[in-house]
């Protein structure tokens, strides 16, 4: 796990420029969003989960998560089909804020071009170096 200021980075996930991540278990790619995307929303209220069997190409909008601050998409981070949803977040979408790589996955999905599609997102240390440069601006 990398750290970089207060913003939690495991090693083993993916990540997009727009802040999800992507984690491999087995046959499935498990989606959600960042440390960093729900510190930067602070409190959020709504979240909005992709339809069952919703086929998306990579970094297509998949949902959108809602904080008193601001409304903001949830982009796909692979392409594929959305297999399950996380429904505890209809009724606990706090649990974006509170645990944001574990009980507060968003999705899991079929991938249909792993292989490409995890060439165009970042592992742990590219994440890290670009949340550095946002920080500086």
């Amino acid at each position: 796990m990398m750290r970089i200021q207060d913003y939690e980075i495991p090693d083993e996930l993916y990540y997009s420029k727009e802040h999800e991540w992507v984690r491999i278990e087995g046959e499935y790619a498990v989606v959600g969003i960042t440390d960093y995307a729900q510190k930067a929303l602070h409190e959020i209220v709504y979240v909005e989960t992709p339809p069952i069997g919703s086929k998306l190409k990579q970094m297509e909008s998949m949902g959108v998560v809602e904080s008193v601050k601001a409304v903001s998409d949830i982009f796909i981070p692979v392409s594929g089909e959305i297999v399950e949803v996380n429904e505890n977040l209809a009724e606990s979408p706090e649990l974006l804020n509170k645990d944001p790589y574990g009980a507060g996955w968003i999705a899991k999905i079929r991938p249909t071009n792993l292989k490409t599609d995890l060439k165009n997102l970042m592992n742990a240390p590219q994440y890290a170096e670009h949340i550095r440069r946002l920080e500086e601006k």
